[in-house]
């Protein structure tokens, strides 16, 4: 057995997902950590794992570590604020006038700063970020992201029509600038990766689509954007783009759609042409509900998505979703869900908390290979949580502690973070 220091064994109340319905949960179990790949849990230590070093957290439950599909960084300072507009108002009123900011570099270290330091002091160990259009301000980000030992997908946004001034670029700066970006980081990073980020369909030119398209084909870059959030939105992208049958096919006739791993956030308003389109392509959908919920963009079909075995798993959206944790938004996805069956759906139960657990856990961890379970070859990441505060008068499980955790997570405390296999926190 391997005497490295990411070779070691968890003790505590293991919580993990075996599949959308199941989780298993294990009071006092060991959770077994090989160079950085989970060799499974077990109630009693195996023989073979005796020499590695055993820390044990106690009455405290340890859960895989969380994957945040879609977030904003530059939109951190505005969380918890202006949440009185629709999408497009929004943008253009509160998020594009704080992303200008980014061209100081000065301002865009000190608010990175932050928005770091919140993802790592959390349960989320993976993270697909949109940063800015400004190259400088983006591999900024890149770089406190990397020192902080978190595994993330970083973009640097492109924009070429219908934007503000200090946010819109020519369709030619834009590729030229998203090209010099990757040269610029090519072999800085190994936890760090680029993702290409067009914003969405209205601000960009087919032209820019096509030449994205191009890069992702040449450099074989995964890709994220937005999907189908706002209604106004959808009849703008079909004002745009006559031509595409959906708002899907406008990024899938470039290439933008699963010719490469592909992100699409919120996902509310999807026709079943769009959705065979997204099972056609493998395309993620990050659920968003806080986001979807603040924004009063609508409330995405998660549960049918999952029966219907699309790809699919949790975000945060910041600033239109107000929180970094994927608890939250796993309690969030819960809630509602259940508005959607009682008022849209009768068809459709509302989630579980299995599922939900899965989707903030296994579902979006797969966007980064085998992520997100404590089963046996899976990559280790790990949070300790310590939920203490949540005091009750009865005698209460495991399963029900987790549960809590996910609907109180802002009573909970983060002991320990391991990204494959690697503290991190504290």
């Amino acid at each position: 057995m391997s005497s490295q220091q990411n070779s070691f064994v968890l003790k505590g109340n293991i919580c993990y997902s075996v599949d959308s319905q199941t989780v298993f949960c294990g009071e006092s179990c060991y959770a077994v950590c090989a160079d950085g790949i989970s060799a499974g849990v077990f109630h009693e230590l195996p023989e073979q794992f005796s020499n590695l070093p055993v820390y044990d957290f106690g009455d405290s439950v340890v859960i895989p570590g969380l994957t945040d599909l879609h977030t904003h960084a530059p939109q951190f300072g505005n969380r918890g604020m202006a949440m009185d507009l629709q999408l497009l108002d929004w943008l253009n009123t509160y998020t594009f006038p704080e992303e200008t900011k980014f061209a100081d570099l000065e301002y865009a270290r000190h608010a990175y700063a932050m928005f770091v330091r919140e993802l790592k002091q959390g349960a989320t160990t993976r993270a697909c970020i949109f940063a800015t259009i400004h190259v400088p301000a983006t591999v900024l980000l890149m770089d406190e992201l990397e020192r902080s030992g978190l595994c993330t997908y970083v973009g640097k946004v492109n924009m070429d029509r219908n934007s503000p001034e200090g946010l819109v670029e020519s369709t030619d700066n834009s590729i030229a600038d998203t090209i010099a970006w990757l040269e610029q980081i090519e072999g800085r990073y190994s936890r760090t990766k680029p993702m290409l980020t067009p914003r969405f369909v209205p601000s960009c030119t087919d032209e820019l689509l096509q030449e994205l398209g191009h890069i992702a084909a040449q450099y074989q870059l995964p890709v994220q954007s937005h999907l189908s959030e706002n209604q106004s939105e959808i009849t703008w992208v079909k004002e745009l783009c006559p031509w595409a049958e959906t708002y899907g096919h406008a990024y899938e006739k470039w290439g933008l759609f699963g010719n490469t791993p592909t992100i699409m956030a919120h996902c509310v308003w999807c026709p079943d042409a769009e959705i065979e389109l997204m099972k056609k392509g493998g395309v993620m959908i990050a659920h968003s509900p806080a986001s979807n919920q603040n924004l009063s963009s609508g409330i995405a079909p998660a549960k049918k998505y999952l029966n219907d075995g699309l790809k699919i798993g949790l975000a945060t959206d910041l600033s239109a979703g107000e929180s970094a944790s994927i608890l939250k938004a796993m309690s969030d996805a819960i809630a509602v869900s259940k508005l959607r069956w009682r008022y849209v759906d009768e068809q459709t139960p509302p989630l579980t908390m299995e599922e939900a657990f899965y989707m903030g856990t296994v579902g979006g961890g797969s966007f980064f290979g085998k992520v997100g379970s404590f089963e046996s070859g899976y990559q280790f990441d790990a949070v300790v949580i310590d939920d203490h505060d949540l005091v009750h008068p009865q005698e209460l499980n495991v399963h029900q502690r987790l549960e809590r955790i996910i609907h109180l997570s802002g009573q909970c405390h983060v002991v320990k973070k391991y990204v494959h296999g690697r503290e991190i926190f504290p």
